[in-house]
């Protein structure tokens, strides 16, 4: 997702092929907006405009740079580069770019009109590593593109001003920097306790009022915030009928996280007003004190702001006080004193799961083409936990998933015959035994180990993530 006008000009120039010359020239360039945008968050500045309660300068005519056809074009080749499902008209992205010109004229005059309607939503739910369902709506491939137009356009106005420890769905943040700012706070500041505050179906109680109402703090373009109303009132596809939405913002829209980020920004600015300091990732909130009973008094505050000011639910069940000697749990890892990060145990069981289901001894599959379909798999989890001290957790992870591999070709051999080949390639040249080629336990046989050694993994191209430098989490701290 690209989240910031400078963002899009090396796709400008790779859409701006297939744009038209008469439409070329027709609009201003988004390079105007943003240059507005960032000269306008200046003076802002210098006056304190950011501070709660303080009148922001604000926008009063958008809705041109959003139906601007370069800005539409622009959007569909984003939309078609994060992928993703149709919606309920069953439209493909690829089908939607058959005849794009025409799709983005009408795009352009029903936005420009006031005639445009969204779609509902189509609701599917997708599992959590806790065992849960997590419901997502997705909407059409049209209405993504407009609410990517959306989003090109208000995320540079309203990211300058949030707050500096909100890392979710914003623009060169990450879930590791949000890792390594929460590890701060504990070990080098001694905010050694924390409240671990779970939301319930944040996304889906977002008050309408109160999204528009934040939305209007800084744009106040009758059209533009009409058009969010729309897509908020929307309605979802469940099961072949219809349900309205009168709250909330679903999981899978374009605009939806950043709606969310205006959203909770005011509990971020009243938490930060009073002196507290939090983490938040999205809907995961760590507020951290320097005792246990501040910390409890921290929770009835933030208690306060989320249920009483902005009609959120707090998980009562969920949440909880903790501290970094019991191991604070935050984002798919662990952290402990002394800067020591490790990566939760569920989420270890979780990916081993997915290998599992990814490595069947009875596919018709062979060895070569799972260790492909596992590469870019092993490599992005990696990626993500390669923060945490967890190098001998990556070589415990690769001596299994080399142990059910050879399990697999164990099978493909079938007999020992192959297994004594394999040897013999291999320059063995003692005992040759007769081992059964289906029961687990013979995958970890010496003679199979010395047939298929770590080096013959090498050769078929599996990637070896024990290999990777782990504990980068200094990496991320803030300079």
């Amino acid at each position: 997702m690209v989240t910031n006008l400078q963002d899009l000009a090396p796709v400008q120039s790779r859409v701006s092929q297939c744009i038209p010359s008469k439409i070329a020239t027709e609009l201003e360039t988004l390079e105007t907006l943003q240059e507005e945008t960032a000269a306008k968050n200046t003076r802002g500045h210098s006056r304190g405009i950011a501070k709660i309660g303080e009148m922001m300068k604000k926008w009063y005519s958008l809705i041109d740079k959003v139906y601007a056809k370069k800005n539409l074009y622009n959007s569909y080749k984003l939309v078609r580069a994060n992928k993703g499902a149709p919606g309920i008209d069953r439209v493909s992205v690829e089908a939607y770019g058959t005849n794009l010109e025409e799709e983005i004229d009408k795009l352009h005059h029903e936005l420009k009109t006031g005639t445009y309607e969204p779609q509902p939503v189509l609701r599917v739910e997708i599992p959590k590593p806790d065992g849960g369902k997590r419901p997502l709506g997705i909407p059409t491939v049209r209405d993504r593109v407009v609410q990517q137009a959306l989003l090109n356009i208000l995320q540079p106005i309203f990211e300058p001003e949030f707050h500096p420890s909100s890392y979710g769905y914003r623009p060169n943040r990450s879930c590791q920097q949000a890792v390594a700012k929460a590890e701060r706070f504990m070990n080098k500041y001694g905010l050694e306790h924390v409240v671990d505050m779970d939301l319930s179906k944040c996304f889906d109680r977002l008050d309408h009022e109160l999204i528009l109402a934040s939305v209007n703090r800084k744009v106040s373009d009758g059209s533009v915030l009409r058009l969010i109303k729309k897509f908020l009132k929307a309605g979802v596809m469940k099961d072949g009928a219809y349900e309205e939405t009168d709250i909330g913002s679903p999981q899978g829209g374009v605009i939806s996280p950043l709606l969310a980020n205006i959203y909770l920004d005011y509990f971020d600015q009243k938490m930060k007003a009073k002196g507290i300091r939090i983490v938040r990732y999205a809907d995961d909130i760590l507020i951290f004190a320097k005792s246990n009973h501040k910390a409890r008094k921290y929770l009835q505050t933030a208690t306060s702001i989320l249920e009483d000011e902005l009609k959120l639910v707090v998980n009562k069940d969920k949440t909880h006080l903790t501290s970094v000697d019991k191991g604070v749990a935050f984002l798919g890892f662990v952290i402990r004193p002394k800067g020591v990060v490790s990566i939760h145990p569920k989420r270890i069981a979780a990916f081993k799961d997915k290998i599992r289901k990814m490595t069947p001894r009875n596919h018709g599959m062979n060895v070569e083409e799972m260790a492909r379909k596992l590469n870019p798999v092993l490599r992005g989890w990696a990626n993500y936990y390669r923060i945490a001290n967890c190098r001998s957790t990556f070589a415990k992870i690769m001596a299994w998933i080399r142990r059910r591999l050879r399990m697999k070709q164990m099978r493909e051999w079938k007999s020992c015959k192959q297994l004594h080949k394999a040897l013999r390639r291999r320059g063995y040249k003692g005992e040759f035994r007769k081992i059964s080629m289906t029961r687990w336990r013979n995958s970890a046989n010496s003679l199979v180990n010395m047939a298929l050694p770590n080096s013959w993994f090498n050769e078929i191209g599996l990637i070896d993530i024990g290999t990777y430098k782990t504990g980068t989490l200094s990496f991320y701290y803030e300079r």
